[in-house]
């Protein structure tokens, strides 16, 4: 069964936002992590791991992003696997947090927005919008 129009517009939609969110968490991560002392101070009490973690997945929302646009299945498992590692951290994030370790509130909103950002485009690739199909299938792909 071939892929409903709506469901084309929503998977390049989602396609535009994780290549897009990759490239500035890209930009963003590399500004702390090799830039001047400058962005370092004012990324405050930033998280080594957390934002290790968010530099090199930017480059996965961006092979993620790429293969969702080309509509293919490993897409949807990248997808996947980027929601379910980005909640990992985020847990991980959180005992860090527990035991006293110094952070900043921005960082719990963002990991919060990246999970769920995640979550949503993992869900929408597997699902689409409509009846449970999937949004990628077989057919679709060239």
């Amino acid at each position: 069964m071939a892929i409903s129009r709506m469901n084309r517009i929503l998977i390049r939609a989602v396609s535009v936002v994780a290549v897009g969110f990759g490239l500035l968490t890209i930009k963003e991560g590399s500004a702390v992590l090799f830039g001047t002392g400058a962005a370092r101070s004012a990324a405050g009490n930033y998280v080594p791991f957390v934002l290790w973690f968010n530099f090199l997945a930017g480059f996965a929302y961006v092979i993620a992003g790429v293969g969702l646009w080309l509509r293919r299945r490993w897409a949807v498992w990248l997808a996947t696997a980027i929601a379910a590692a980005t909640a990992t951290v985020f847990a991980a994030f959180g005992v860090y947090i527990y035991t006293g370790g110094a952070y900043e509130m921005r960082t719990v909103i963002a990991m919060s927005f990246r999970t769920l950002v995640w979550v949503a485009i993992a869900a929408i690739s597997w699902r689409g919008p409509s009846r449970g199909k999937l949004a990628i299938t077989a057919r679709d792909m060239r």
